[in-house]
């Protein structure tokens, strides 16, 4: 028997609340780990998804504690508290396009870290931006500061994006068995940096420091190309670049579609 060929899909579920993308992340990794996935669409596929936030939000890292943001300010704010299902520090998704990325793969994380931000790369391309990997882990900010030890841009892992030495994209990854998610941040306009303006800080010094180490070790797609990417387009340059990276196009999946399978599927288990 001719073994079946892996497929990979595109979903764009659109602007979501905080608490509606990150269940939407939560269910999908379960339709992957308990095999749900893989039996409507194809063993060892794998599934890309985009989207944007509204209203605003800040996630937290699955084991950060919440009690470094200042809860009354987000409230007031209108902007949304949610965990993520996914590790690292937080990170405002204010004006952003945002992926997800699930895999049932035995390749480990660090391959599939790499090979994610190369698609993501060869999206930008298309803008005109050669971004390229960090080499290496950045040092971490000084924990004593309060916002190093919050912020998700303030630190860049090996074959995170940069431009000019500047974080463009930030990611995670949590793994169960085979099962890999990653997400990630790509900031259409600065204003994922008033993070700092969030953070739990008894002093004004904190929060100027706070924001200069953003302004320092983080960029966004504005700031680089003096506009702000339609949304739409930057979805249509990655789902062209999931075909380049993978030598064939991928399959886009309705985000009704999609929804209808999770529903009626868990239904069932």
């Amino acid at each position: 028997m001719t073994p079946e060929t892996p497929k990979v899909y595109c979903v764009d579920t659109g602007m979501r609340s905080g608490e509606e993308n990150m269940a939407f992340d939560r269910r999908l990794m379960a339709s992957f780990v308990d095999g749900r996935f893989q039996a409507r669409y194809g063993s060892s596929s794998s599934l890309w998804r985009f989207y944007g936030w509204h209203p605003f939000a800040v996630t937290l890292g699955y084991n950060q504690q919440e009690s470094g943001l200042d809860a009354q300010k987000c409230l007031q704010a209108g902007i949304d508290i949610v965990r993520r299902p996914t590790g690292g520090r937080a990170v405002f998704h204010a004006e952003e396009f945002t992926y997800s990325f699930f895999s049932d793969s035995p390749e480990d994380n660090a391959t599939l870290y790499r090979d994610v931000h190369e698609t993501i790369r060869l999206a930008l391309q298309g803008l005109g931006i050669n971004a390229e990997f960090c080499r290496s882990t950045l040092a971490r900010s000084d924990a004593r500061r309060g916002g190093g030890a919050v912020s998700c841009f303030t630190a860049s892992a090996r074959h995170e994006l940069q431009v000019d030495g500047r974080k463009l994209v930030g990611s995670a990854q949590r793994r169960t068995g085979e099962v890999l998610l990653q997400h990630g941040s790509l900031p259409l306009s600065s204003r994922h940096k008033e993070l700092g303006a969030l953070i739990a800080s008894s002093t004004r010094e904190d929060l100027v420091s706070i924001r200069e180490e953003l302004e320092q070790k983080a960029v966004s797609l504005e700031e680089i190309l003096g506009y702000i990417p339609l949304y739409k387009s930057l979805s249509e340059l990655m789902k062209d670049a999931v075909g380049r990276f993978n030598g064939f196009a991928p399959t886009v999946i309705r985000s009704e579609e999609l929804e209808e399978f999770l529903l009626h599927s868990e239904q069932y288990t």
